[in-house]
């Protein structure tokens, strides 16, 4: 604090610093359980916003503007002072994370962590100092990998707890898509998981800290999703739609797709837009689970033994996905009529074939479809006579 007994703080977070502040947690506290209410959870995320992860803060404190503080909740009536005290007091007294780690051996370790260790202010200037305990420092500096990070603008704009939870995790999920997105480190088919990520309802309900609440799937996608998702879509750079995924007649998980505004709008996106993403994404989906099938389908090992398609073709998501699609449908209609020797007679025929018929190959699908549907002919009229 700024008196005669303390150290002038280094750097105090002002309400026009906002827009550039990144809140910056590792991915084990963005899926922890935050047992706290709306606005003591937007206090830490505001807290944590503050933090120079390049730089250990000094006595794990940080320093923002009172001004800061009453601009980022919208408070500017006579009463704000005493909110301000009692939200802080929440964060003291009420506040947890249950944060579940997985250790080398693979086996879950849990923690209860208090998040806030001291706040300090006065009367007489602007500024409020705030302390992390020791405990949720690690998941705030020792960052090298696995953590997320997103504006702290986009948080101040949510109007639920549920809506702050999902948003970190949604993050979390397309943070990890950018990362990785244009790098050979991750197959095409994870890093799809990452920009639509699946959740079961179990490990749902366990993130929002509803296990016991809005029993009925009606209920919690009315109060839970619904809700926040609208906030979301309407005031943060995502779009998220969903699909819920059933197991007989119960709903076992939900199909996240997101989007990404190029820039941040006030306005609600139309549901055209809505429905637009997430056509395109149930498309890359499943491009992405025919392409799966095709490469383990004995199709393409027959294919490939007989040098109709290399190595490079088995790279191609789109190829491979229409050979599994339009082409191998084909090969199951033959093999009903001939066994699948007659699917191998016919491949071994057309590789034997392909000489002076290069420009016709340079669309591997097309020209591989055409020849099975000219020989299908061929045989169901064979079997007729």
């Amino acid at each position: 604090m700024q008196d005669s007994n303390h150290d002038i703080p280094q750097r105090v977070i002002h309400i026009e610093d906002l827009s550039r502040q990144k809140t910056v947690e590792h991915n084990d506290l963005v899926t922890s359980v935050a047992k706290m209410d709306k606005v003591p959870m937007k206090f830490f995320e505001l807290a944590v916003s503050c933090l120079d992860t390049g730089n250990a803060a000094m006595n794990n404190t940080v320093f923002l503007s009172k001004k800061t503080l009453f601009s980022f909740f919208k408070a500017d009536d006579n009463d704000k002072h005493s909110r301000f005290k009692k939200a802080l007091t929440t964060l003291h007294r009420q506040s947890i994370f249950e944060v579940r780690e997985v250790n080398e051996k693979g086996k879950l370790n849990f923690k209860i962590i208090s998040p806030i260790s001291s706040s300090e202010w006065n009367d007489y200037n602007d500024i409020v100092a705030i302390k992390f305990t020791d405990d949720i420092m690690p998941y705030l500096m020792d960052l090298k990998r696995n953590f997320t990070q997103y504006l702290i603008t986009d948080i101040m704009e949510l109007n639920s707890k549920y809506s702050i939870v999902l948003y970190k995790w949604f993050s979390m999920n397309y943070n990890q898509y950018e990362t990785y997105k244009d790098t050979i480190k991750r197959t095409k088919n994870q890093i799809n998981q990452m920009k639509n990520p699946y959740i079961e309802m179990q490990e749902l309900r366990r993130i929002t800290n509803t296990v016991n609440e809005y029993e009925r799937i009606f209920d919690f996608e009315k109060n839970i999703l619904k809700l926040a998702l609208e906030e979301i879509n309407k005031h943060t750079h995502f779009i998220i739609t969903y699909d819920k995924i059933k197991k007989g007649r119960s709903i076992v998980g939900i199909q996240f797709y997101i989007g990404k505004k190029t820039v941040k709008s006030p306005l609600p996106y139309k549901e055209n837009d809505l429905e637009s993403i997430k056509s395109k994404a149930q498309k890359e989906q499943e491009e992405q689970n025919l392409f799966n099938k095709a490469v383990q389908n004995k199709y393409t090992t027959l294919l490939g033994e007989n040098l109709l398609v290399g190595f490079r073709d088995m790279q191609d998501v789109s190829k491979m996905a229409n050979l599994q699609k339009q082409v191998y449908p084909l090969y199951d209609d033959l093999k009903k009529l001939r066994g699948i020797n007659g699917v191998k007679e016919h491949i071994k025929y057309v590789a034997n074939h392909k000489i002076g018929a290069e420009k016709q190959m340079k669309n591997i699908v097309r020209y591989l479809k055409r020849s099975v549907e000219q020989y299908l002919q061929i045989v169901k009229l064979q079997d007729i006579d």
